[in-house]
Parts: C-alpha cells; structure tokens; sequence
C-alpha cells in the first residue's frame, strides 16, 4: 500500500512537470520598469529611475544645479581675515553639471567655476587673480530661509606670491570654520 501511494506521487509528479514544460503559455516576470518613465536620460533600475550627472527626483525630472542659483549673502572669518559679509551670486556655467560664482571671497572679479552633484557644491583647484581657490559645501533647508536656503563652504584661498593660507573650515585641524551661505 506504501510502495502504491509513493509510484501514485512520483506519477503526479512527473505528469505536473511534464504538463508545465509543454504549456504554452510562458511565465513571465514582473517588469518592475513597465510602469517607470525616467526622464533626461534616466535609466529605470528595479522600478527606480537611475539619473544621469546633473539630474535628480524620483524620474529625473530635477536640474540639481537650480536650487543653488541665485543671489546669497556671505558670513564667514577666515583663519587669516576678519569677519565679513557680502553678497554673491551663483549662476549658469556652459554644463548641466557647471555653475560659476560671481563675487566669490568678495575679492575676485572674474566667475569662479564650480560643479554641482546634487546637494553638493565642488570648486575644483583653479588659479585665479594671484591667488589659488578650491573647496566643497553643501546645501540645507533651514527655518530662516526656506528649503535650499544655506550653503556651508568649506574652502581654502592660497595667495601663490607669498604661500599664505585663509581657510574656511576646509582644513579641519586649524579649527576655522565654513563660510555660510544664506539666500
């Protein structure tokens, strides 16, 4: 009676495999990008949009770049100047990514150029006027000023006559602190 039910099994079994491997109709799987529509070059990935460099939201619908453009007011002491405030400008480079600063350390009179990754504001190494800048900041919501209403630098201005450093906050060791942004 067993050996019965166990041949019984193995032939229901085999019969079930054997039916699914003729039917004609294939199981497929689920798309989770079929319903997905990635803007500006996105790629969906597992139903999410993947953005290309420049771009942000959740189909890529975003320029990251807009919420740092603008007029802002500087505050910050350097770790060889004084305190002070002035006003900047952050405007449209010639990239999706690019943005230059107008009005930068309230000294150069040429754009500084920066690039933008999403909350991220990047100066690369640029010799400008006698002097050498570079730095990183980062935007934030704040309750004064709104959503993307601070940017907090940290950057380092090298006079290359004479080596002297003003720091921002960039080299942490010295104990400077970020200039702050606020539009």
């Amino acid at each position: 009676m067993r050996r019965s039910f166990l041949l019984l099994f193995i032939s229901l079994v085999l019969f079930s495999c054997y039916r699914h491997s003729n039917s004609t109709t294939p199981i497929l799987p689920i798309d989770s990008c079929a319903s997905v529509t990635c803007l500006n070059g996105g790629v969906c990935k597992g139903g999410i949009c993947s953005c290309p460099s420049g771009y942000e939201g959740t189909t890529c619908e975003t320029v990251s770049r807009g919420k740092f453009l603008g007029n802002w007011s500087a505050f910050e002491k350097g770790s060889i100047t004084a305190a002070s405030q002035y006003p900047l400008s952050i405007e449209n480079d010639n990239s999706i990514t690019g943005v230059v600063i107008v009005n930068f350390f309230n000294y150069f009179t040429v754009p500084v150029h920066a690039l933008i990754d999403n909350d991220t504001i990047i100066i690369p190494n640029q010799e400008l006027q006698g002097k050498v800048v570079f730095g990183k900041g980062y935007i934030y919501s704040n309750t004064t000023y709104g959503q993307f209403g601070s940017i907090h630098m940290a950057y380092e201005i090298i006079d290359t006559a004479t080596a002297m450093v003003d720091d921002f906050g960039y080299d942490t060791s010295d104990h400077s602190q970020a200039s702050v942004w606020n539009k």
